[in-house]
């Protein structure tokens, strides 16, 4: 195995912004979205994949609040390890679809992966992470009154979103499984939604009621297996400062220096590109040769050095 990359998918690999996410569309940007990675399937490099879980996870929810007059009530956690299990599913349909067509004798699985947390941790106090769909005022207003117990932030001028407690991961518990298969040769799906959040009590294992966010996740994974290379995948082909201004500059290379002073100057947003370059900084400081933010259409091509935002612990 030449190299461990782990490729952190964002949402709109799978579910785009304004769609309904029904389960075609679903498999059908999960086809988009592998058809793009093809290459690095075919380049026998070992390979995690992980995602996010923010549209799934949203509406799992609200089949929980619809569901519960006449059935058990599910905790977060719960609706985490069952979104891990039915992404992780697509994923593995479409690329064993994509192995078969293409004569590429490579094997996929999914670790359903658990992810400790601290109990106490800042941000059970002041939940932070944006899940399910956006809202106008009009809908809040309408759902402050179906569902009080939501805490519901505007996230852009006049557009909401739900929020629920992130805390930061601190321990893979299957990492070492994980390992294995990467060896193994398997394309491994871990860090679903960013794993479900678990936290010990004495010699107990309790799920615990939030989301991890998934590059924060993926980040600690991808150090913790000795992978080579992060691979962020988001929505846009670079990642900016001055975003949407007249003066908005497209970052190329920036040392893990220049990333902590743009992050520290408020330049990106804690509830989009914050986290990523965070997660950036981290794996390079933990001894990762780069982390690569970019869309799903250029990792091929960022990969080879041409394009993306680079994060890396000095510039050239």
């Amino acid at each position: 195995m030449a190299e461990t990359l782990v490729i952190a998918l964002g949402g709109n690999a799978i579910t785009r912004p304004g769609e309904p996410g029904t389960i075609p569309q679903q498999f059908a940007h999960t086809a988009e979205t592998l058809e793009s990675l093809k290459s690095v399937f075919e380049n026998g490099c070992g390979l995690v994949i992980t995602h996010g879980n923010g549209p799934q996870i949203g509406n799992i929810l609200i089949r929980v609040e619809e569901g519960d007059r006449r059935v058990p009530h599910l905790p977060l956690d719960t609706c985490v390890s069952d979104s891990q299990g039915g992404m992780g599913y697509m994923i593995q349909r479409v690329a064993q679809e994509m192995f078969r067509r293409e004569r590429l004798n490579r094997g996929i699985a999914t670790v359903i992966t658990q992810v400790v947390v601290e109990s106490g941790d800042p941000d059970f106090a002041h939940p932070s992470k944006p899940i399910g769909e956006y809202y106008s005022r009009e809908q809040v207003c309408r759902l402050q009154q179906e569902r009080p117990h939501w805490e519901i932030h505007e996230i852009d001028p006049g557009r909401f979103r739900r929020v629920v407690p992130s805390p930061r991961p601190i321990a893979i518990l299957e990492q070492g499984a994980i390992a294995s298969l990467v060896d193994a040769g398997v394309v491994t799906i871990a860090c679903g939604g960013g794993g479900i959040p678990v936290a010990w009590q004495g010699d107990r294992l309790v799920g615990v009621e939030g989301v991890v966010d998934k590059d924060l996740a993926s980040s600690l994974l991808a150090t913790n297996i000795g992978a080579r290379k992060l691979i962020i995948v988001t929505s846009v082909d670079r990642a900016a400062i001055r975003f949407g201004k007249p003066d908005q500059r497209w970052l190329g290379a920036i040392s893990v220096r220049e990333a902590r002073e743009f992050l520290a100057a408020g330049e990106f947003p804690p509830g989009s590109m914050g986290p990523k370059i965070e997660a950036g900084i981290d794996f390079v400081e933990r001894g990762g040769q780069e982390c690569i933010i970019t869309s799903t259409e250029h990792v091929a091509r960022a990969l080879e050095g041409c394009g993306g935002t680079r994060i890396v612990g000095e510039r050239p």
